[in-house]
């Protein structure tokens, strides 16, 4: 029983509650801080494209290639060679294992709500001893829960799905209730931002980005999957209806308070919203699925974290101590390695007394170039088997949509990928050396080689000289 598939409904569960995690219920503020109405509609215009396309990448090479397992990785291995398999794989895997910390702050943050006062900070900004305690808790709670079977913990997330999607579809009919078209159209180029329209759609970029991080979820655990064929058709199910939840949340909002005075709410932004609309008992609501949200999401993304080193030392790239799995079926090696990972990381925030926002900043950053590599390769391969036009504009318009979120995230974002990356091209070599006795080198990965380790340099000087 714990070793049987995933089927599709789970698989779409997994790929929904990845993405809708915690950015969703703070998108109203998150965008109307940066963009006006003409330049959030550009934005999800640009993402909503390509999303689609990069969706479609996975969709399409689960059909060309289905006998690639671990998605992502997987991708970037067969279609660039183990290293950059290797540091694509090291730069998703820290992405999932941030991203985790991330969800288990926000949700004692959100917790915070209920119980802390003025005068008694309990849960505060989810980094203080009682957060770190309660996410400690979660995080072996879910640790247990996975290594009895990957199958088992899809089911729970399945449940988890449906209970924290409920809520935002009440969201949604209640403002559309409510909307102004007045109020929408009010400063609709946002030129009280003082900033260009291309400016504001540039800022709105990693804050799409971030809650569309997890659309690899099916591929990633397409190994589990019953059919080989649901993983692509989960991805694109997951792509259409976050979609349509986050373009009409953030919409709708601007169609119910000024966009200057949603930029100023605290988060999660749809709670005060939801209580503009219907009074306490709406910021209570969605509260709580907040805190449903992100918990669901933790456990899919901690089943990712666990998988991909798993299968990156399957084949090499990663210590051969992480190709292990349990009675069970489950990646255990990877998932021990993850989850303490995200503890060391908890105790972090805890002494560093950083939040949610910088860790979501660095989840973002590391998952820049393992997307960009899906429609590169997926391009490749439909122009080396000669693939229908349909699939070779598929992997070009995805590659663009990779090198654009490159260049929207902006410099200091670059540089900072640039050093998080180095210990993953160590891990790397590091591997090579255990599994062959040397460190045997081809010419292209010496070039690459040389180049980051440039670009590490110039990262390092230029972050402390700033």
């Amino acid at each position: 029983m714990s070793k049987g598939k995933i089927g599709l409904f789970s698989l779409t569960a997994l790929v929904l509650s990845s993405m809708i995690g915690s950015g969703i219920f703070s998108l109203p503020q998150n965008m109307a801080e940066v963009a006006g109405a003409q330049a959030l509609l550009i934005g999800w215009l640009i993402t909503g494209v390509g999303i689609i396309f990069l969706g479609l990448s996975f969709f399409f090479l689960s059909r060309i290639k289905p006998e690639l397992e671990g998605g992502i990785y997987t991708y970037a291995r067969e279609g660039f060679g183990d290293f950059i398999g290797g540091v694509s794989a090291w730069g998703y895997w820290l992405c999932t294992a941030i991203g985790s910390v991330g969800y288990l702050v926000v949700a004692f943050e959100g917790l915070g709500t209920f119980v802390d006062s003025e005068n008694h900070i309990i849960f505060g900004q989810g980094n203080t001893v009682a957060s770190i305690l309660g996410a400690s808790a979660i995080v072996w709670l879910v640790h247990h829960l996975i290594a009895r079977g990957i199958r088992e913990a899809a089911f729970v997330n399945l449940v988890a799905t449906i209970v924290k999607t409920l809520p935002l579809f009440l969201f949604i009919g209640l403002a559309i209730w409510f909307f102004s078209p007045e109020q929408f159209i009010q400063d609709f180029n946002g030129s009280k931002l003082g900033e260009s329209t291309l400016e504001q759609v540039k800022g709105t970029m990693l804050i799409t980005l971030w809650v569309f991080v997890g659309v690899e979820g099916a591929s990633v655990l397409s190994a589990h999957a019953k059919k080989k064929s649901d993983v692509g058709l989960a991805t694109i199910l997951g792509i259409l209806i976050t979609l349509v939840l986050y373009v009409s949340i953030t919409v709708l909002s601007l169609g119910i308070l000024p966009r200057e005075v949603i930029a100023e709410m605290p988060n999660p932004s749809m709670a005060g919203l939801m209580e503009q609309m219907m009074g306490a008992g709406g910021k209570i609501i969605i509260t709580f699925c907040l805190i449903v949200s992100v918990l669901a999401s933790y456990m899919s993304w901690t089943m990712f974290s666990s998988e991909i080193p798993y299968q990156a030392a399957k084949t090499k790239v990663f210590p051969k101590l992480l190709n292990r799995t349990n009675i069970n079926g489950t990646p255990i090696a990877g998932l021990w390695l993850t989850n303490i990972t995200i503890q060391i990381s908890l105790l972090l925030v805890l002494f560093t007394g950083k939040g949610y926002s910088m860790l979501i900043q660095l989840s973002t950053t590391m998952i820049l170039v393992p997307y960009f590599l899906v429609g590169a390769y997926l391009f490749k391969v439909a122009i080396k088997q000669n693939e229908a036009w349909y699939i070779k504009l598929t992997g070009a318009m995805a590659s663009i949509y990779g090198l654009w979120i490159v260049y929207a995230a902006g410099l200091d974002y670059l540089l900072l990928s640039v050093v998080l990356y180095m210990p993953g091209v160590l891990l790397f070599f590091h591997a090579r050396y255990k599994n062959t006795g040397k460190l045997q080198l081809t010419k292209s990965e010496l070039l690459l080689l040389a180049i980051i380790l440039l670009l590490f340099v110039g990262a390092i000087y230029t972050l402390i000289t700033q």
